[in-house]
């Protein structure tokens, strides 16, 4: 077992790394940015190190610092958390050509899996079910539309070091094709110094169901069950659950043997999550692989009464897996919502701020991950996620209505957030039922917002203005 471990991230999993640490004995070095000074993560870590300024790329995409730290501090392993540089090749080889570990997979693994051209190409060697589209990177938009023409409208062009949505573009003729493949490289290029793109065949209300991997450096590979993952606003997750309610017993069998098979394929090593699109008819289709922890691991957590950090950086120590394929065994249902530091009344606009005061529920099944306290402020600089909150239930009926709870009694003052938000999601009949895509959330939206009024009125039955003369 490693003696000590940096956690190259910040705030909510830093802290969750640094917990899972402390259990296995383990001293752990926080590294933080000037504006994330106060941040918990800091105050709980065995030492801390402040790695540069508040902008990202100067402190925590910083390597040569991030290094530096490890250097210093002694430590023996770099835990990289999710996000920043959590899937960058280029990061693992430089980790372990310092001669510390990196908890994580091979950067080989990363590379192919960060290709998603590649990716595609080798899930498909691997016999796992892929959509059709592109067989690499889109030479020219001719190329594309040829493409498109035998894969059949709509289709979507996505970015191929994509994420988040960013340069994704959903089409559905050949003119329309033609306008938006040059916006989506330009947004590419500006968000990942790339456009390279491929093609792919667009569905129309699937499910997004994610597949959890562990794999030992011995080549055992077993899935932990699946999470659902379809209530996105614009492909950013806000509330996940595990298992996937309703989905068929024989199809999450093939899922889980074909996300091992995948794994095995590229000689993974650590925790990995091969996500899928799930459609109507029962059909399924390989999206990317999630080549680190992700955000919403602690429902499968509590599923399987499993603690999946510690057991994370038990395989990057060389340890076997501890249990076999017919050992993993869900009881229950979780749920789990992001809470983000957002206005959605006002378009999910940032919401910054020093937090007044705060309580956040507990009772049974109620489990909160967070880096936040009261009078912490949110720095405007990152990722809008200021805590997890998770519930667990027999049922999911019992989780939902656990989760209802704790999001009603949880307040934070001087701040914006998503939970009263996540609460009219929750008792939407469309949720509670299970029926929910990717499409959910914008239709729920949809149905809320209030009817456009004719042309020539405005409230109160007044007539409303001309407009200005052009120019």
């Amino acid at each position: 077992m490693f003696k000590k471990v940096l956690i190259a991230n910040r705030g909510e999993i830093a802290v969750r790394v640094i917990r899972a640490c402390r259990e296995l004995g383990v001293r752990t070095v926080a590294v933080y940015s000037e504006a994330d000074r106060e941040s918990l993560h800091v105050k709980i870590a065995d030492e801390s190190v402040c790695i540069g300024p508040a902008k990202s790329a100067e402190s925590y995409l910083a390597i040569p610092r991030l290094l530096a730290a490890a250097d210093i501090t002694k430590a023996d392993a770099i835990h990289p958390g999710y996000g920043f540089l959590s899937e960058k090749a280029q990061f693992a080889e430089a980790v372990e050509s310092s001669g510390i570990t990196f908890i994580g997979p091979t950067p080989e693994a990363i590379r192919l899996m960060g290709d998603k051209s590649v990716a595609k190409s080798t899930m498909k060697a691997a016999k796992v079910p892929t959509l059709p589209g592109s067989e690499g990177i889109l030479e020219s938009v001719p190329h594309a539309l040829e493409i498109a023409e035998q894969v059949g409208y709509p289709v979507i062009l996505k970015a191929r070091d994509g994420g988040g949505g960013k340069g994704m573009r959903v089409v559905r003729s050949g003119a329309e094709l033609e306008r938006a493949l040059p916006m989506a490289q330009a947004e590419a290029m500006a968000a990942f110094s790339s456009d390279a793109m491929y093609l792919e065949k667009f569905l129309e209300r699937p499910r997004h169901i994610e597949i959890q991997l562990a794999a030992d450096i011995f080549g055992n590979v077993v899935h932990l069950c699946e999470r659902d993952c379809s209530v996105q606003r614009r492909h950013q997750k806000l509330i996940e659950e595990a298992p996937g309610p309703g989905l068929d017993p024989v199809i999450r069998t093939k899922m889980g043997e074909a996300a091992c098979r995948g794994a095995k394929q590229i000689g993974y090593r650590g925790l990995g999550t091969m996500e899928f699109l799930y459609d109507a008819d029962g059909s399924y289709y390989f999206m990317e692989m999630n080549t680190r922890l992700q955000v919403e691991h602690p429902v499968t957590e509590m599923i399987l009464s499993l603690d999946l950090v510690k057991l994370q950086i038990r395989l990057a120590a060389g340890e076997p897996l501890p249990f076999g394929q017919e050992e993993v065994i869900p009881r229950g249902h979780a749920i789990e919502c992001r809470i983000n530091a957002e206005s959605p009344r006002q378009n999910f606009r940032p919401s910054p701020g020093k937090i007044e005061s705060l309580h956040f529920a507990g009772g049974p099944g109620i489990r909160l991950d967070t880096h936040i306290y009261s009078g912490y402020s949110i720095p405007p600089f990152y990722d809008s996620m200021i805590a997890k909150l998770i519930a667990y239930g027999a049922t999911r009926e019992e989780a939902i209505d656990r989760m209802l709870r704790a999001l009603d009694e949880s307040r934070i003052e001087g701040i914006d957030t998503t939970m009263e938000f996540q609460a009219e999601v929750l008792r939407h009949p469309g949720f509670r039922r299970g029926g929910v895509d990717t499409h959910f959330l914008e239709e729920m939206r949809s149905e809320a917002a209030p009817p456009t009024p004719p042309a020539g009125s405005a409230p109160g039955g007044a007539e409303s203005p001309p407009p200005p003369p052009a120019g």
